[in-house]
């Protein structure tokens, strides 16, 4: 059998029904961890692509990561399942922002929920169950929240505000023996997903972008981010605290 970094860890992914955060829970249960995939409602995870032959290693449970109460009632059904939790992969969010140019305090406050706030609550409620493993944290950031892109302003903030929070974080525990990183992602394709939609609506339009303002000229993979996620949180990265590794094809290194 091949060596599997990460055997008997146990993980939780929140928002790992599909796209980014599936792709990433499933890396992690191939390479031996005990993985916890959430979505809103189980029936978001009618579709969602397991790898086989791991079914005994995976559970799927619902929960609102907007909400304190559901991320409490997972937190206790884990300490069942789990009894410790060694990685915590903070994933949810959405990119569907208002293009207002100061949006509505409504809209506003949903995209801040749910790229920023939900992270937060997760964190507070997980907390004590991380310290006792010595775990690692990673948040799933953007480019966007580096640098002023033509992205909604509403979304570009709130993972300005992720980035920013994973590195107080992190300085704030590294004595409980808890590593806190952050991925900052650039244009990662997958099917369904928004770069998928955009390249059926204007392929032309969107493989111009790509090559004009990526100098690798090409998108990002499920891989590439899982690959990047699995480092970060493995003994190999055991000195690495604090980070926002860019995985983003050196897009950002253009923009000035």
């Amino acid at each position: 059998m091949a060596h599997q970094p990460f055997q008997n860890k146990n993980v939780l992914v929140t928002g790992s029904s599909k796209g980014i955060g599936c792709g990433i829970a499933n890396e992690f249960l191939k390479n031996g961890a005990n993985v916890c995939y959430t979505a809103r409602t189980l029936a978001s995870f009618q579709n969602t692509q397991f790898p086989e032959n791991y079914m005994n290693n995976r559970i799927v449970k619902p929960c609102d990561f907007t909400l304190p109460k559901s991320i409490a009632s997972l937190r206790q059904e884990l300490e069942i399942e789990f009894r410790t939790l060694d990685i915590l992969v903070c994933n949810v969010g959405t990119g569907n922002s208002s293009l207002d140019t100061i949006p509505e305090y409504s809209p506003f406050n949903n995209i801040f929920d749910q790229n920023f706030n939900s992270a937060v609550n997760t964190v507070r409620e997980f907390l004590s169950l991380l310290e006792n493993a010595k775990g690692c944290i990673l948040f799933i950031g953007s480019i966007c929240g580096q640098e002023a892109f033509d992205a909604p302003i509403d979304y570009s903030v709130a993972k300005s505000a992720l980035h920013s929070f994973s590195k107080h974080l992190s300085k704030k525990i590294a004595n409980k023996g808890i590593r806190v990183n952050c991925l900052a992602l650039g244009n990662i394709y997958f099917p369904g997903g928004t770069w998928d939609k955009k390249m059926i609506a204007d392929p032309s339009r969107v493989k111009k972008m790509i090559e004009q303002n990526v100098p690798m000229k090409r998108f990002g993979t499920l891989e590439d981010v899982a690959n990047a996620s699995l480092f970060l949180c493995s003994e190999k990265a055991s000195f690495i605290t604090g980070s926002i590794l860019t995985v983003d094809g050196g897009q950002t290194n253009c923009f000035h």
